[in-house]
């Protein structure tokens, strides 16, 4: 039997949204059992909750966004992701804007902001997601699609197809849990394509986007330094992992190919009352 956790202390960064481009502050702080995980926007009147859950997503390009009686956070991925791979269960996320902060691109920052704060156990079952039984979403249009089926663990496979000749084809393949997670999935960093860049700007994405915190490429090759030779699919994989949180802490084994947000989104509507 597992118990619920919540953060031991509280923790705070600043910096600045990577579509937004605005500065934001942002507290973790530790919550009751049965919480879950509350985003709070602190720069609103009223102080609006939005409850980080599957059923709150609103959009999924370019990233996760969520949105409860009129209140957005949006970007929210790698912040979710590292609460998976820490296994906490109820945090208030206070910010005092709508996407919290980029910091390098990766998730890094995160896990040990929460690493820092350490875990203190609540007195609550957790209520895990056991997968017991094969769910699976597809794009046919585009042959892409995510799945996940039984297993005793946390588990993630991920082929990543990009028609550029620089990627091409990268597989990943992590039995996850917090030490390989911060080892070899949270420093994986966002990743584009620098003519895409301009058209994100346009979009007024991408705002808050620099060589410190986006890895980018162009036709001759990139233009930073990488982490590792297939940092995309981990990166990757690292959105997914994210991206499932918003179902719960969930246990089986992902298996996915070309997947992005909206998949993702839909496969953790489909588990999130299992």
């Amino acid at each position: 039997m597992q118990y619920q956790m919540t953060l031991a202390a509280e923790v705070s960064y600043a910096g600045v949204g990577l579509h937004s481009g605005r500065e934001v502050h942002i507290a973790l702080k530790p919550a009751p059992e049965d919480t879950g995980l509350v985003f709070v926007r602190t720069d609103l009147p009223g102080r609006p909750e939005i409850r980080a859950t599957a059923a709150n997503v609103a959009s999924t390009v370019r990233a996760t966004t969520l949105e409860e009686d009129g209140a957005k956070v949006f970007t929210v991925e790698h912040l979710m992701s590292a609460f998976h791979a820490f296994q906490v269960d109820n945090c208030r996320i206070e910010m005092d804007a709508e996407e919290p902060p980029v910091a390098d691109g990766s998730a890094l920052v995160f896990l040990e902001l929460m690493q820092k704060a350490g875990k203190q156990t609540l007195h609550a079952v957790r209520k895990e997601i056991v997968i017991d039984r094969v769910y699976r979403v597809d794009d046919l249009s585009e042959g892409r699609f995510v799945m996940i089926l039984p297993y005793d663990g946390f588990r993630v496979t991920f082929t990543s197809i990009n028609p550029h000749p620089l990627i091409g084809i990268q597989y990943g393949d992590f039995l996850i849990s917090e030490e390989v997670y911060r080892k070899e999935i949270a420093p994986a960093r966002t990743i584009a394509y620098e003519k895409e860049v301009e058209m994100l700007r346009q979009m007024g994405l991408g705002l808050g986007g620099t060589l410190e915190n986006v890895i980018v490429y162009n036709d001759e090759g990139w233009m930073n330094s990488l982490r590792f030779e297939d940092e995309l699919v981990r990166h990757k994989i690292l959105d997914v992992i994210g991206d499932l949180r918003l179902a719960g802490i969930v246990r089986g084994h992902v298996i996915a190919a070309a997947s992005g947000h909206a998949l993702n989104a839909a496969l953790a509507k489909k588990i999130m009352h299992v």
